[in-house]
């Protein structure tokens, strides 16, 4: 197996393990599988060869997750939050080539870390709420995914905040991610990131990832939705937060 992952032995079994945990946190939360795995692998493997390796997980992981996620999911605010939010891409994009990259990903993390530290003081977020929120949140992860890769947190941010059920919260999360991932095919294949290497490493790691996707999708039972919410704010400030160490450690 190393082999074909072109990894040591060792870290070969470290990136099964990864993605194995990745896809739990996926199952249970909805969101979190290419940060956590990132987190975990970025100071082994260069970031730019795991991104298209990623894009096979979470695509897996939406396909396995979409069965009961969809009828649970509000349908109408995970396209409008799909569609404006790759409207504002290319703008966000074009952002990160006429400021410092550090810059920019330093400061969308930590906004990430302070609307969820709001969140679990239970301060309201008024934008959150507007009728207009989600097309608005759309466009803030369009232009967060441009200039510091981390969007996905917003939509996450956003559907939270909605106090909507723990069930719907994932099953929109799911639609919109595996919207997400269809846009992000046709970026690797334009900018040629989707290797071989990249295809032979997403279609050996897709085992271990939907494993633990099943195992966090059995733990998401009716007596701990109460707790969904809290730690899914924990789980993005512990990820905004690992972003921000990785940061100042490049």
């Amino acid at each position: 197996m190393s082999e074909w992952l072109a990894l040591s032995p060792g870290l070969a079994g470290f990136a099964v393990c990864a993605c194995f945990i990745a896809g739990a946190i996926r199952g249970f939360a909805g969101f979190g599988l290419s940060a956590l795995a990132m987190a975990m692998l970025a100071a082994f493997i260069p970031p730019v060869q795991l991104i298209p390796v990623f894009w096979f997980l979470e695509m897996s992981a939406s396909v396995l997750l979409m069965k009961g996620g969809w009828a649970d999911a509000d349908r109408r605010m995970a396209v409008t939050l799909f569609v404006t939010s790759s409207l504002a891409l290319p703008i966000g994009l074009l952002i990160s080539l006429g400021i410092d990259p550090t810059l920019s990903k330093t400061v969308a993390l930590v906004a990430l870390i302070l609307l969820a530290l709001a969140q679990l003081s239970r301060v309201r977020l008024p934008l959150f709420q507007a009728r207009s929120g989600a097309a608005v949140t759309g466009v803030a992860a369009g232009l967060v995914t441009g200039v510091a890769g981390a969007g996905g947190m917003v939509i996450a941010l956003f559907t939270l905040a909605r106090e909507l059920p723990a069930r719907m919260m994932r099953g929109t999360l799911n639609i919109y991610l595996l919207g997400a991932g269809f846009l992000g095919l046709v970026t690797h294949l334009a900018v040629g990131t989707m290797t071989q290497e990249a295809a032979t490493r997403g279609a050996i790691l897709i085992v271990p990832t939907l494993a633990g996707v099943l195992i966090g999708r059995a733990l998401f039972v009716p007596r701990w939705e109460r707790y969904y919410k809290p730690i899914c704010l924990i789980l993005l400030m512990g990820l905004a937060t690992s972003g921000l160490m990785r940061l100042a450690l490049t």
